[in-house]
Parts: structure tokens; C-alpha cells; sequence
């Protein structure tokens, strides 16, 4: 800032400020640069809502301002409180200080990285960083400085990782990829697991390859060779050739076919005036108390409806050695077994992320966003509730090959 200055700017600055020390410049440099800042979050603000705080009569959206937040922050111009503008909607993500950051160290490279994982495409990029900081952005650019992540990225995706994991919870989502100058369709399968401190932790991202016992198998002992000595349940989408494969790589591990994918293959072939009591019916299979009354309820469902919907029994009938394994334990290990909701969550933002993008010039370009929104997420992440009584109750069902892991 100061070496903006002129020296009759500088002469002009120090007599405004009464500077009769360096002390004393410090606290009037601290000044600046916090109405700056404040002066960049409003015009932040103004950007998201389009039209500015005293031109209302341009507004063309709901959402409103909705007065300040006080926060403090550090900057390496020291510490300095400043009022973060807030909107009704709750949907304001200031670049300049992040929603958390109490450390300001953002660079123009940190601002744009920021706002590609969140979405923003490079032209978005180069108009809201025109608009607001007066820098023009070229696309070049924006991918020169994404690309500086990918060493990053591909270090995180082979980094150790802990001995043990409670849950396994495995997905994939498709996206287009170019290829030999044609898009094709490939998969992002994205692993997330439960550690013995009951948080979530993101393992690894693998693209490309079609679901096989091989594929699996290679992913498999990725993760053992990353230092994966033992999980105790994995919850799947049925996913092609992965039974045999965690069965070769982890043969103590339980295998749970998520419960939720379940429901929504029974209710594909089922009329929309039967859906209602079809469903109903059916959920009480899935909060049975235990499974011999889970597999009372499944022959009462095929009673009533075998004749008109055959396939919904049998697919429930196939499954049920991987359907059932929750039924052994108590409801707060059941709810967080029984669905793949964490993983599901977790896709949820990717394909919001990413729903504006049609395609992916490389493999390297999907995973590199990917990786950058998993970041940003998983800052805001929290362990599971209540997950020492639940520890606990893995401790009964499994043994030393969790109290050894916690004390």
C-alpha cells in the first residue's frame, strides 16, 4: 500500500494521520487497509444481489441485505475487526474473507482458486474479479493457476492413511469427458470413510475405469498399501465386482447394500396410484426390530403385492444377505449404516458444483475440481453425533479390532 504512495501522498498521509512514530503509521496503515477490505466486501455484496445498497429500485431478486456480522481477523497488517455484510437468504460467500477465516492471507491465485471450486466458470471468474477489483482474469490464466493444484491434489490422493476406518461408504458420479476428440462418459468413484475419532475423511477420487472385481481390487489395495489395515463395514450401491473383490483385500469386512437405493429400485416398477401403500408396506421390512421380523414383513409384502410387482420381491429377496447386516446392531449404528446419506450428501455438492460445466477437456481437469470442492467441504464438516456411545457399542460387536484402535 505504501508503496502507492507519492511522496506528497506520503507527506499528505502521515499529517492526516498525526504519525509521530512507526507505531503510530502502523495503526494508520491498519486503518486503510481495513476500510479497503470493508469497502471490497460491500462491493462483494452489491456484485451478488445486483444492485447496490441505496439502489434499491434496480432490485430484481428476493434476496435482501441483512445488516452485519462482527468479526476479527489477522492480516500482516496485524489484527483488526471488521463487519462482514450478511443477506436473507444466508447465500453470500465473500472471496475476500471467507465464510470461518479468522487468518487473512489471500492472494488474487487464493480468490480465484476459491471461487473455481465453487463452481464459477472463467468467465464468471474474469467479470467478478473486473467488477469488483478492476483485474482482468483471461481463461488462460484461470487455468494456470488451477493447474498449480494438481501436485497437490495428486499428493493428497496418495498420502498415508490411518490404520482403521469404522465405515466405508462408495459412489460414483458420471461426467463427460473429452477423448480422442469425442466426450466420453466416465465415472468419478469417490470413497469416504468414518474414522475411530468419528469423523469423515475422503480417501481418494478414481476416474475412468468401468466397475469390475479387478477395478475394484486395484482400488482396494490402494488404500491398504496407503496403510489400511482393517474396516469394519462397507456400505455399497451394489457396485459390480466389489463383494468379491473387498472380500480378497479385507475378508473381515461387513458388506451393507445401502437400504435407500433399495426402495428407489422397488418403486421403478410400480405404478404412481400403488406407490403410496406400496411403499408403506415396505417400510416396514426396513424398520423391523430385528431380522427375523424383517423377513416376516418381506413375506407379508410379497403376499400382497407378489402377483402385481414380482420383480420388487425378488430384488429384495437377492439382496438380503447385504440388505440385512444392520439388523444385528442397535438404531444409532443402524442409521449411519443402513443409507449411504454422507456419500450422498457429498455428490449432491459435486453435481451442484459442477452442473454448469458439460464437459471436461481431461481426466486431470475433473479431478482437479473435484479434489478443490472435497477441500472446501470437508472444512466445514463435523463429527458424527454421539459417536462415543456408538465407538463404544462397535467395541462390543467387534472387539480388540476397535479398542485397540481406542481408549
Amino acid at each position: 500500500m505504501v508503496g502507492l504512495f507519492t511522496r506528497e501522498q506520503a507527506r499528505q498521509f502521515l499529517k492526516e494521520n498525526k504519525c509521530k512514530d512507526a507505531s503510530d503509521i502502523g495503526k494508520a496503515l491498519v486503518n486503510q487497509f481495513k476500510d479497503l477490505l470493508q469497502e471490497a466486501l460491500e462491493a462483494e455484496l452489491d456484485n451478488e444481489l445486483g444492485y447496490s445498497k441505496y439502489d434499491w429500485r434496480n432490485k430484481e431478486i428476493d434476496n435482501s441485505r441483512n445488516g452485519h456480522t462482527k468479526k476479527t481477523i489477522k492480516s500482516q497488517f496485524g489484527n483488526m475487526q471488521i463487519q462482514v455484510p450478511r443477506d436473507i437468504n444466508g447465500e453470500f460467500e465473500p472471496v475476500i474473507v471467507k465464510k470461518h477465516e479468522r487468518v487473512l492471507n489471500n492472494s488474487v491465485q487464493d480468490m480465484i482458486i476459491s471461487m473455481y471450486a465453487k463452481g464459477m466458470s472463467t468467465s464468471d471468474i474474469n467479470k467478478h474479479m473486473n467488477k469488483i477489483y478492476g483485474l482482468e482474469i483471461s481463461n488462460e490464466m484461470v487455468s494456470r493457476i488451477t493447474d498449480k493444484v494438481l501436485p497437490v491434489a495428486k499428493e493428497w490422493q496418495n498420502r498415508p492413511l490411518n490404520e482403521f476406518y469404522a465405515i466405508l461408504y462408495l459412489d460414483g458420479i458420471v461426467f463427460n469427458v473429452i477423448q480422442d476428440s469425442h466426450i466420453a462418459k466416465k465415472t468419478a468413484y469417490v470413497i469416504t470413510a468414518i474414522n475411530i475419532e468419528g469423523s469423515r475423511d475422503v480417501l481418494g477420487i478414481w476416474i475412468g475405469e468401468a466397475e469390475s472385481a479387478k477395478f475394484w481390487m486395484s482400488i482396494l489395495v490402494d488404500i491398504k498399501n496407503r496403510g489400511v489395515n482393517d474396516i469394519l463395514i462397507s456400505c455399497v450401491d451394489g457396485l459390480k465386482g466389489f463383494e468379491e473383490a473387498i472380500t480378497s483385500v479385507f475378508p473381515n469386512t461387513e458388506i451393507q447394500q445401502c437400504i435407500v437405493h433399495q426402495i428407489r429400485t422397488s418403486c421403478k416398477f410400480v405404478n404412481w396410484k400403488d406407490r403410496k401403500q406400496f411403499c408403506r408396506d415396505m417400510r416396514l421390512i426396513y424398520t423391523a426390530p430385528n431380522e427375523e421380523a424383517g423377513l416376516y414383513a418381506l413375506e407379508k409384502f410379497e403376499e400382497i403385492w407378489g402377483c402385481k410387482y414380482q420383480y420388487a420381491i425378488k430384488s429384495w429377496k437377492n439382496n438380503w444377505k447385504r440388505l440385512s447386516t444392520f439388523f444385528k446392531y442397535p438404531d444409532e449404528i443402524r442409521k449411519i449404516i443402513y443409507t449411504t446419506n454422507a456419500i450422498e450428501n457429498l455428490n449432491r455438492n459435486l453435481r451442484k458444483v459442477t452442473k454448469n460445466k458439460s464437459s471436461f477437456p481431461t481426466d486431470d481437469s475433473l479431478f482437479k475440481i473435484l479434489y478443490l470442492i472435497i477441500s472446501d467441504l470437508s472444512e466445514k464438516w463435523q463429527s458424527i453425533r454421539d459417536w462415543n456411545q456408538m465407538v463404544t457399542q462397535f467395541g462390543v460387536y467387534f472387539g480388540e479390532r476397535v479398542t485397540k484402535y481406542y481408549q
